[in-house]
């Protein structure tokens, strides 16, 4: 048997050294943005019927309009521009009544890391009516995140959005508000994405500097993307949107556009949610909208949901 040579065993080395370098590297990529960890494991809806949408008693309802004891909703596609400068984007009045609220869920029922499924599953699971994707709140580790009233993460990082049981929301910086005061407040859900469209009817930004994330792979979303968004004309009464982009049929808003089409919906407060792939509409049991410009949906950590 032959010795190796001393180049060779050189050679060999370096090797090895770099195949563990990039094997670590790859792995802490994958445990970063794809390994699911799950942290708090969640019972699942009572009331979930998996794979139909169940309606409310007294309920009626067509392909753009649900009325039923506790809410009000009517959808709305909106087509603007054409050519290349058009935009597709739609509107989900809702008026919320008897004690009603808007609704979160987590993906697979679990909050953590890394934890995805398609808006509509996670609608269907839990008998949603309408909802929209949330923050993604499972691609970064911090910002708060209160969900139905429990806190799951109190890590301050930017401007939020809290939804509380009375019918009001509120944006607010995470830093100066605490989530034992949103708490003390009967907050249900807070949302850490951003940034803040409309705050008592005026646009508090001009949009030139604003960063949600540093993760790797992220993108700039000052310019025309996909959105989605949620806004309040009055206690208990929303709009939420999702805008299209990304393709012939729509180039996407950007978000001094978004803030003011807030505005004319008539909103006095506004927020910005996780958008471009992201961005997704369900109603009655399918998507309305067109994901990521080609109908394909991609995973998220959460939804906003109006329930049957």
């Amino acid at each position: 048997m032959k010795k190796l040579t001393r180049k060779k065993k050189i050679w060999l080395g370096v090797t090895l050294t770099a195949v563990l370098i990039i094997g670590s590297v790859l792995y802490k990529l994958a445990d970063r943005y794809l390994i699911e960890h799950v942290e708090v494991r969640l019972s699942a809806p009572t009331s979930a019927s998996q794979g139909t949408t169940a309606t409310a008693v007294n309920a009626k309802y067509d392909d753009s309009n649900y009325e039923s004891d506790n809410a009000s909703i009517h959808v709305d596609q909106v087509v603007k521009g054409s050519g290349e400068d058009q935009i597709t984007y739609y509107v989900a009045d809702v008026t919320l009544r008897n004690g009603a609220t808007l609704q979160s869920a987590l993906a697979k029922n679990a909050f953590g890391r890394n934890i995805t499924e398609n808006t509509s599953t996670i609608a269907s699971n839990n008998n949603a009516v309408l909802a929209i994707n949330g923050d993604y709140y499972g691609f970064r580790s911090d910002g708060v995140v209160i969900r139905n009233g429990t806190v799951f993460r109190d890590e301050p990082a930017r401007d939020g959005l809290a939804l509380f049981k009375d019918g009001t929301m509120l944006s607010y910086d995470e830093t100066q508000l605490s989530s034992s005061e949103l708490v003390a407040k009967d907050v249900t859900n807070t949302f850490s994405f951003g940034p803040i469209l409309l705050k008592d009817g005026a646009v508090p930004s001009d949009f030139s500097h604003v960063e949600i994330d540093t993760n790797f792979g992220n993108h700039s979303i000052q310019g025309a993307n996909p959105r989605t968004g949620i806004g309040m004309i009055s206690p208990n009464h929303y709009v939420l949107v999702v805008v299209d982009g990304r393709s012939s049929e729509s180039r996407g808003m950007t978000l001094s556009e978004f803030a003011q089409l807030f505005k004319e919906l008539g909103c006095t407060d506004a927020y910005n949610l996780d958008g471009g792939g992201s961005s997704t509409m369900y109603f009655m049991g399918k998507v309305v909208n067109n994901p990521q410009g080609r109908g394909n949906e991609r995973g998220v950590s959460d939804i906003i949901y109006v329930g049957a």
